[in-house]
């Protein structure tokens, strides 16, 4: 369908509800988080129901619940009020940059219409172009933050529903970070004013090596060194696909058995299983070389590990590697042993190494870095976004802005029916996804949400 155009009512920024003492120092980066200056801001949303026959209920009281309690929630994440900045030794060729804390008009909050319904957004094949308009800061880059909010809410009305959306500056954190801050949210604006004692605190004290660190220097004294533009096909095609756990209990099964091991997780049977198909798809040369990268949360590789409410990036990914014509000719469980070995072996010894070798010879992530012929797995089917419910019932679906899309990303979400389903958003060219949609094998294991 042709849909209308999003219209934006009103506009304001909303700061910490008090100021605490950290907030007028400068807030120091680590190797993970400048390694994003030229990625894109996460952007994801959640899509509810508009409450019928509740008198209690209404748009303009919404919002300004929705205000307050993000201006309590500044409060333990600051940092995403401030801006980023930079000090520049030209003699040196060196800069530092940081978040000043203290610089900005704080987050932004937008609300927009737009006269459409859920079932227009939800049940298309492909996830609709509309949807990109449900984020602020479209196509930006992490580094405009020195002149962007670090992070911006829009709260978009429907017909019959409502989104919050959500970009948020992927210098200042991962998707663990991202999704901690939705929580706490939440878990506020559900207190409803009331006077709690948050479950979860962030931890914003920066992890470094032994020996290195407050401050991490990079060698540049230019954006133009180090920022790049990346532009996907207009063509590219969004789809949902769900998975239900007695789906992906099967495929654990198939790959252990046939790999004559235990070892293989469910995600990682998943995954194997989605690389194959994707490649199968792409239709690849039998000697081309292909790759699946998985995101791997580098909390729990540390030893001791760093706390899960560690705010900021931490976060590596873990590569298997082989031709398109072995991929496909080797069974799934061969394919879902290597990526299990290469997780296994990132240990706390290569996340260390990996974060020295960084401070030794600092570098920025290229945003064109991504192989057509690979697949990128982000995301997590372990975040809690089902939990964050404003007071609105449990969100009917999840969805993503324009951020990372090209042909071969994958992002996980926990299955909207919960017992352990996945969701898997794939993006991918015109062609490739009508051959994956035609794919027997692949489609046999796909489940009806």
């Amino acid at each position: 369908m042709d849909f209308p155009s999003i219209e934006r009512i009103s506009e304001c920024f909303i700061k910490p509800k008090y100021e605490i003492e950290e907030s007028n120092e400068s807030y120091h980066l680590a190797p993970w988080d400048l390694a994003m200056l030229s990625s894109h801001y996460i952007q994801k949303g959640l899509l509810f129901v508009k409450p019928k026959n509740n008198p209690n209920y209404s748009t303009d009281k919404l919002l300004e619940s929705l205000k307050e309690s993000l201006s309590l929630t500044l409060v333990h994440f600051h940092p995403l009020a401030g801006r980023l900045a930079t000090l520049t030794d030209d003699q040196r060729g060196e800069s530092v940059v940081f978040v000043d804390c203290k610089k900005g008009p704080g987050v932004g909050f937008i609300h927009a219409t737009l006269d459409v319904t859920i079932s227009n957004i939800v049940s298309s094949a492909n996830v609709p172009l509309v949807v990109r308009s449900f984020f602020d800061h479209d196509r930006a880059v992490n580094y405009e933050g020195h002149f962007r909010s670090l992070l911006s809410v829009q709260v978009t009305e429907l017909l019959d529903g409502v989104f919050i959306g959500c970009s948020m500056n992927h210098v200042l954190g991962d998707g663990t970070s991202y999704w901690h801050f939705w929580n706490v949210w939440t878990e506020i604006h559900t207190a409803n004013g009331k006077d709690i004692s948050v479950s979860r605190l962030p931890i914003h004290q920066r992890w470094f090596p032994d020996g290195y660190g407050p401050v991490a220097l990079l060698p540049f004294t230019c954006p133009d060194q180090f920022v790049t533009i990346y532009e996907e096909s207009s063509e590219l095609r969004e789809r949902f696909f769900h998975f239900s756990s007695k789906s992906i209990a099967r495929l654990k099964a198939n790959a252990n058995e046939e790999s004559n091991t235990a070892k293989i997780s469910s995600f990682q049977a998943l995954s194997a299983f989605v690389w194959r198909a994707i490649v199968r798809a792409n239709q690849l040369p039998h000697d081309q070389i292909t790759n699946c990268r998985l995101a791997v949360n580098n909390r729990s590789r540390l030893d001791p590990p760093l706390s899960q409410d560690y705010f900021g990036n931490a976060l590596n990914a873990v590569k298997a590697t082989t031709t398109a014509g072995q991929l496909l000719e080797q069974t799934l469980g061969w394919v879902a042993l290597m990526l299990h070995q290469a997780v296994i072996n990132h240990t706390d010894k290569v996340v260390r190494d990996f974060v020295k070798g960084w401070l030794e010879s600092p570098f920025v992530y290229p945003i064109t870095m991504f192989d057509p012929n690979s697949v990128m797995i982000g995301g997590s089917p372990r975040f809690d976004m089902y939990g964050n419910e404003f007071g609105l019932g449990k969100a009917v679906a999840a969805r993503s802005g324009h951020a990372h899309k090209y042909g071969g990303k994958v992002s996980a979400y926990p299955g909207h029916a919960g017992k352990g389903s996945v969701d898997l958003e794939i993006c991918l060219t015109p062609d490739s996804m009508t051959a994956l949609e035609s794919d027997e094998e692949f489609m046999g294991a796909v489940s009806l949400p």
